[in-house]
């Protein structure tokens, strides 16, 4: 039996190990990480991440080729494949502080890999890492070997949250980079026979190991910039009348462009996007192509800028003041479908919001009061390294309260903000809601996910990203 341990019980290693083990019941599969919470989770009916599918997958494999252990350096040592799937912040401090990825967790995965082990074995880079992270990781174990032959893969993920388990059920691919030498190219082999249980052949990609690396940073710095671009239009088409949403229908149209990452909104979040861009602008920079880091830095700059336009366009349109007003936050997920906080929109928009003195009513069906709060009192970067370095009991902000009922959040607020685009939002009864709301009643939705003729024509005075703007927010423009 092929056994494999996968070091890191998060978003990519968890769900993507659940996955291998239900369509591979021949190979044993351990998922180990140092955080006994979080092991108990995953061992126990409340998994620690939501993730539609998720359960089912672990639930119908967990005991029987599948487990979770906090033994980290035991399973290791006994593995054919190790997969790691640790944290790859970017630095807070230090060279390269606020673009550069700290592979200080990876250094130390290396490291006790190379104590443990053996047996030779088939090292597998799973976190996003800079290109030619694999050459370090190389240089690491052959300089701590002990006779012992280590193999370095990089397996980039490509999921989406809120749609992993489908990602990893049928992948558009599943790319594999090693060395072009006959022990890297076994080592390739190998690991492609284990996605081949379920995965066509053609979509099973083989490179060599930093063009593997690269597509990575690569594939999320794209998708990025088509939201940066589509976002960088809806603000053109606010001044000129336009419809956003109808500007990407005819733009998607074109069969070179395509219609996908083409919903404006109130900007980009997740773990990936920001950090990986940022990932790319450092790697530029350090091999002297400034013109290039430029151009990738932009689109995290748009990206910035759309969050700060939504913030002054509610305060603005409010009277230019939102000061000892109940504002209320529809969502603080970056998207719909996960609880996944990392880099949403959201908190920079309650920031905004908060330096202006308001008070925010916050609802989101899968985040945590303690998990928004925690976020809120975070300084930047600071949410991807471990939890001891995180503020553990927030109180910093008394004007924010968490509900857990939209009706309650809305109940006597100036205004709404819709920021994540969850389904049970466009079902709200809006007539409702503003029955019991200060007038004017203001809407502000961030996601396009309400028509805003019928908002209108309930009593809300409405401001909907890229389209056409309402007679009162036209009229009291400021510099956005």
């Amino acid at each position: 039996m092929v056994k494999i341990c996968c070091i890191g019980a998060g978003y990519v290693g968890g769900p993507t190990m659940a996955m291998i083990a239900l369509k591979c019941p021949d190979i044993e599969v351990v998922v180990v990480d140092i955080s006994k919470p979080r092991i108990a989770a995953w061992n126990s009916d409340d998994l620690p991440i939501y993730e539609p599918g998720l359960d089912d997958v672990v639930k119908s494999c967990r005991g029987k080729n599948l487990f979770f252990s906090t033994e980290v350096e035991k399973h290791v040592a006994e593995a054919d494949i190790v997969f790691v799937s640790v944290n790859t912040p970017t630095k807070t401090r230090g060279l390269g502080a606020g673009k550069a990825a700290d592979l200080t967790y990876w250094e130390s995965a290396a490291r006790m890999i190379a104590d443990v082990s053996k047996s030779d074995k088939i090292v597998v880079e799973k976190s996003t890492v800079p290109v030619k992270t694999a050459e370090a990781i190389e240089k690491i174990l052959t300089h701590n070997n002990k006779g012992i032959n280590f193999q370095i893969l990089s397996n980039p993920e490509f999921l989406a949250e809120g749609t992993a388990i489908e990602d990893l059920d049928m992948p558009d691919r599943v790319l594999i980079g090693g060395r072009m030498t006959p022990e890297g190219q076994k080592a390739v082999a190998a690991l492609k026979a284990v996605y081949a249980h379920w995965v066509p052949e053609d979509r099973i990609i083989t490179t060599n190991l930093w063009s593997a690396e690269l597509s990575k940073l690569a594939a999320n710095a794209f998708l990025a910039q088509r939201i940066s671009s589509i976002n960088a239009m809806s603000a053109l088409c606010e001044s000129t009348g336009a419809d956003v949403n109808e500007v990407a229908f005819a733009v998607g149209k074109d069969s070179r462009i395509g219609p996908k990452f083409l919903n404006a909104s109130v900007g980009f979040g997740g773990s990936c996007f920001q950090k990986d861009i940022l990932n790319l602008v450092y790697i530029c920079e350090c091999n002297g192509l400034p013109e290039v880091a430029n151009y990738w830095k932009q689109v995290v700059s748009i990206n910035d800028y759309q969050k700060t336009r939504f913030v002054k366009r509610v305060v603005s349109s409010m009277f230019n003041t939102v000061s000892g007003k109940k504002i209320a936050v529809l969502g603080f997920a970056f998207k719909k479908d996960t609880g996944d906080t990392r880099e949403t929109p959201a908190i920079d928009v309650c920031h905004g919001l908060l330096g202006d003195k308001a008070l925010l009513s916050i609802y989101d069906p899968q985040v945590t009061e303690e998990q928004m709060k925690r976020d809120l009192a975070m300084n930047k970067f600071d949410w991807d390294h471990p939890q001891h370095l995180q503020p553990q009991s927030p109180t910093a902000f008394k004007q924010v309260s968490v509900v857990w009922d939209a009706y309650d959040a809305c109940k006597d607020a100036h205004g709404i903000c819709i920021i994540t685009e969850w389904d049970e939002f466009k079902k709200l009864d809006y007539q409702k809601i503003y029955d019991n709301m200060q007038k004017p009643a203001f809407l502000f939705d961030g996601r396009n996910v309400l028509n805003v003729e019928e908002m209108r024509k309930i009593g809300f005075v409405v401001y909907s990203i890229g389209k056409p703007l309402d007679p009162w927010v036209k009229d009291l423009q400021v510099s956005i």
